[in-house]
């Protein structure tokens, strides 16, 4: 059976004169010691998805269960076995690593001692700042230990919502590496992300946008889904090249993408009528070339269609 089921579930806020449809009949499983990614923008409805999943928001439709436990009759039992690792730093700001450690050990009858195996490479890693008040921590230290107080108890799903938000690039890395260690010990994980980079971390990955999933599978079987070809484009003058690329009817869709823009091409126009288009319209130093899609280029166009 696998570790998260989810069928069909929807939230929604406001009155019936003001709806916003947060969540809108999201189905999909993560399989037993996964790690499963929900990629998108922030309003995409990933928080809402996942408070629903953790028990802190009643779904207005649809079902889930976690663990084999349903998300609204057996909510005690998921609070049990789950750990949940909000995008906002929400620890105890006036206590100390240590004394925030020991709150969330205590709370779930157990202790730092018996489960320090399973924090251990996490923890280490700040305990010789375990009298600093969690408060004056840095970002990445803040990461650190509200992930280990999320594992604390040794949790059979844990759900990670945009964990490495505002954080610099090398706290980033050796957050991704220590979910990858933490899935060898059989842990199922959930992580949310706006970073669309971070995809291919994951073994398999939903994008959403606007409360849906757009599309679920493995990060090579989305971007394989992407049949036409990509050329990575840049000029002297970005901006004009952008509208160039616009106002031609060859392009299927042309966006910003790091230093170049990207132009899906339709069937049957090449490299050379695009050059001589381009100069034609008064593009100097241009420059093209053929690009492999990414995650981000599968979003644009499930996103345009």
């Amino acid at each position: 059976m696998p570790a998260v089921v989810v069928n069909s579930l929807s939230k929604h806020y406001g009155t019936k004169k003001a709806v916003i449809n947060a969540v809108k009949a999201v189905s999909f499983d993560v399989a037993k010691g996964e790690l499963f990614g929900i990629i998108g923008p922030d309003g995409a409805g990933k928080t809402s998805l996942f408070r629903m999943l953790t028990t802190l928001l009643l779904p207005d439709g649809g079902s889930a269960t976690v663990d084999g436990s349903d998300i609204v009759k057996d909510f005690k039992a998921i609070r049990n076995k789950v750990g949940y690792m909000p995008g906002r730093f929400s620890l105890y700001q006036d206590l100390s690593v240590e004394e925030n450690m020991r709150f969330f050990a205590t709370i779930f009858n157990t202790s730092i001692e018996k489960n320090y195996d399973l924090v251990k490479d996490i923890y280490s890693q700040i305990e010789p700042f375990k009298t600093r008040k969690a408060g004056k921590l840095s970002g990445g230290m803040k990461q650190k230990l509200a992930l280990s107080c999320a594992l604390i108890h040794r949790p059979v799903v844990l759900f990670l919502d945009e964990p490495t938000t505002g954080v610099d690039a090398v706290s980033r890395k050796e957050f991704w590496e220590m979910l990858k260690r933490l899935k060898e010990q059989g842990i199922t994980i959930l992580v949310s992300t706006p970073y669309m980079d971070e995809a291919n971390l994951c073994d398999r990955i939903g994008l959403m946008q606007d409360g849906r999933l757009l599309s679920i599978g493995t990060p090579k079987e989305i971007t394989g889904s992407f049949k036409e070809t990509i050329l990575a484009v840049k000029a002297g003058d970005m901006y004009q090249l952008l509208k160039s690329l616009h106002d031609l009817p060859a392009i299927k869709d042309a966006y910003s993408f790091g230093e170049y823009h990207h132009a899906v091409m339709r069937e049957g126009f090449d490299k050379s009528e695009l050059e001589k288009y381009l100069q034609e319209k008064g593009n100097v130093a241009v420059e093209i070339k053929t690009t492999e899609p990414g995650i981000e280029d599968c979003f644009m166009q499930l996103m345009k269609n």
